[in-house]
């Protein structure tokens, strides 16, 4: 029996709830579906026509984790990422992304040209398509990192998405609006130094194509990326050396060695001392999956928050699971173990205390540290002097994360 034949065939009021939910129904379609030009004439992207187009499928849009703020050289950010999946037979080609304050419209940001390529990632891109083109069936993920003007931060945010199918004119975008979120509330932790002295050199950058920002995990039923807010700590001599001597002796390396101190008064979770690592960076052993961590402690920081240092080395790690630990208590020593790059301490915040990647990287913040300089250019970090801070700039740093690639000093526990 069809299914109108079904309702025709019910009472009354069966028939009437049978409504309301079909109509409930086709609002929930009218969230992934394009519309014309015409419909969104309040504050569209530019060169978007007036001429009405048909009603059609386009983007399912999610957004994981909700937008987490964190202040990172002074400067308050809203950090997420907005998952699109087409689910059209035809592929589209994104043109512009206008992230909305969900309130009034207000657009907080607008994303097209080479930015709009540098933030979006295809997992598995098929070969020859265009930068900006996502595949019937495929999903695409663009990585936000949005500057906060004032003091207030949106409490909603929705994203408005300007495309075209591929090979068809792009002078007349379609336009879709959705993936509407609420901003996480609530301060990030603010943790003590995981290191003495310097200089230590903050590497990440959430731009990079393979950096901790953009790696994805799906486990357990579920993507998400641990390493959102991941830090790799290297350390420098004056003149912005990795090493004395010949810098492929693992032993050579200022960081080597250094002890590795608890954040915050904790408790230990999980260790890993036993992992071997290679003497030399041209031996580097190849790792299991599963040991890619190399020897490690997460630290159970309370509120569902768990501190992770990495790639500490064999033998190095003083506590154990169950343990109590006092901040700036020594727990290990910077290593070579694991998928590291060279001798380093890994660093991050995550939601849940697995290893492998079962958790969502959350927001921290450090206390208190001296910003001694900056590398302009990552290839020449270990090779050249960094670029001193500027007369302008205040030093001394403070319940705040470094910028990208630069140089800091910290105090031997850090400040409260």
């Amino acid at each position: 029996m069809h299914r109108r034949h079904v309702l025709a065939a019910t009472a009354p009021a069966l028939r009437g709830r049978s409504i309301a939910i079909l109509v409930l129904a086709l609002a929930a379609v009218a969230l992934v579906v394009a519309t014309s030009p015409a419909a969104n004439t309040a504050g569209t992207p530019a060169g978007a026509a007036a001429a009405a187009t048909p009603l059609r499928q386009s983007f399912d849009m999610q957004v994981p984790a909700p937008p987490t703020p964190v202040t990172v050289a002074g400067k308050p950010q809203l950090v997420y990422e907005l998952h699109l999946t087409n689910f059209t037979s035809a592929p589209l080609v994104l043109q512009q992304v206008d992230v909305l304050d969900a309130r009034d419209a207000t657009v907080i940001a607008a994303v097209r040209d080479d930015a709009l390529d540098r933030r979006l990632h295809r997992p598995h891109a098929p070969a020859g398509s265009g930068p900006r083109t996502i595949a019937p069936g495929m999903r695409g993920v663009l990585y936000f990192e949005l500057a906060i003007d004032g003091d207030t931060l949106p409490r909603l945010l929705e994203h408005r998405i300007a495309f075209h199918d591929a090979g068809r004119p792009a002078q007349a975008p379609a336009i879709v609006r959705g993936g509407r979120v609420a901003v996480r509330t609530g301060a990030p932790v603010v943790l003590g130094p995981p290191l003495r002295d310097g200089p230590w050199a903050a590497v990440y950058d959430p731009s990079w194509e393979r950096g901790h920002r953009r790696v994805v995990y799906a486990f357990e039923g579920r993507a998400r990326i641990p390493d959102r807010f991941a830090i790799d700590w290297v350390k420098l001599d004056a003149g912005g050396r990795r090493a004395h001597g010949d810098e492929d002796a693992v032993g050579n390396w200022y960081g080597y060695g250094a002890d590795v101190l608890a954040v915050a008064d904790a408790v230990v979770v999980a260790t890993r001392n036993d992992i071997p690592e290679s003497a030399t960076l041209s031996g580097r052993l190849q790792y299991r999956f599963e040991d890619g961590a190399g020897n490690h402690v997460v630290l159970d920081l309370g509120d569902d928050r768990y501190a992770f240092y990495k790639h500490l080395k064999p033998g190095s790690v003083r506590v154990a699971p169950g343990e109590r630990v006092r901040r700036g208590q020594v727990i290990g020593a910077v290593g070579f173990s694991g998928h590291a790059g060279g001798p380093q301490l890994h660093f991050h915040v995550a939601d849940a205390d697995s290893p492998l990647g079962a958790a969502e990287g959350l927001p921290f913040a450090l206390a208190d540290f001296e910003v001694l300089g900056a590398y302009e250019d990552f290839d020449t970090l270990g090779r050249a002097p960094w670029t001193p801070l500027g007369d302008e700039m205040a030093a001394r740093r403070t319940r705040e994360l470094p910028a990208p690639i630069t140089v800091v000093a910290f105090g031997t526990h850090g400040s409260q």
